[in-house]
């Protein structure tokens, strides 16, 4: 006996599960590497590049992933942003590693100052676009951007000092964009507002997830 099923009944048999909010990892991700690099640019560390491994596998490849899991929820905003900066931390890593010791300081300065200008103009708009998601998301993007127009001023002018101020910029991202990942840690386990994130400045978004989906 032949079963015939509706096509509403066959898109509901068809469709994948849902998966977990990919943000909070991804946010975590973001804001590890930005605390290890930004403690060295602060001066407050005196080691090795630490930063360096974590940039090409925490906040590069998984940040990376955290982007290509928000494509699978139809994320617009979380997909581009996590996918980008996980690419900035797996170049900015290649770069250190492959280009910066046959470049001179000089040449270093001005080839970092550019990379940080590139990604200050594509942070900008996303400042823009994350006072549709939520205050703690336009927290981490407010802070990222002027940590990223501070570092590529003092790359530019060769002002030590100013390198100094946007270290501890990153700082203060890190610890915004940790905030925000603990929040949707447990936002997401009580299915509940827990931490509060805020609300999105205009009518999109939903104020109990760190990034919004786009049902």
């Amino acid at each position: 006996m032949a079963i015939h099923l509706s096509d509403r009944d066959a898109a509901v048999q068809t469709a994948a599960p849902p998966i977990a909010d990919p943000a909070p990892l991804g946010l975590a991700a973001f804001a590890l590497t930005t605390f290890l690099l930004s403690a060295k640019n602060a001066g407050w560390t005196h080691g090795t590049d630490a930063w360096l491994g974590y940039a090409l596998g925490y906040g590069g490849v998984v940040q990376l992933l955290a982007g290509m899991w928000e494509f699978r929820n139809r994320n617009v905003f979380g997909s581009t942003a996590f996918s980008t900066y996980g690419g900035f931390w797996i170049g900015l890593g290649l770069y250190i590693v492959l280009v910066a010791p046959k470049a001179n300081p000089l040449e270093q300065a001005n080839d970092l100052g550019w990379i940080l200008l590139a990604f200050a103009i594509f942070n900008t708009y996303m400042l823009l676009w994350s006072t549709q998601v939520n205050g703690a998301v336009f927290g981490v993007f407010l802070t990222l951007e002027a940590t990223e127009i501070i570092l590529f001023l003092g790359e530019f002018s060769g002002r030590h000092s100013l390198g100094e101020i946007g270290g501890i910029l990153g700082v203060i991202t890190a610890l915004v964009a940790w905030y925000t990942s603990a929040a949707g840690v447990i936002n997401g386990m009580k299915g509940r507002p827990v931490l509060p994130v805020g609300g999105p400045m205009g009518a999109t978004g939903r104020p109990g997830s760190p990034l919004p989906r786009v049902d």
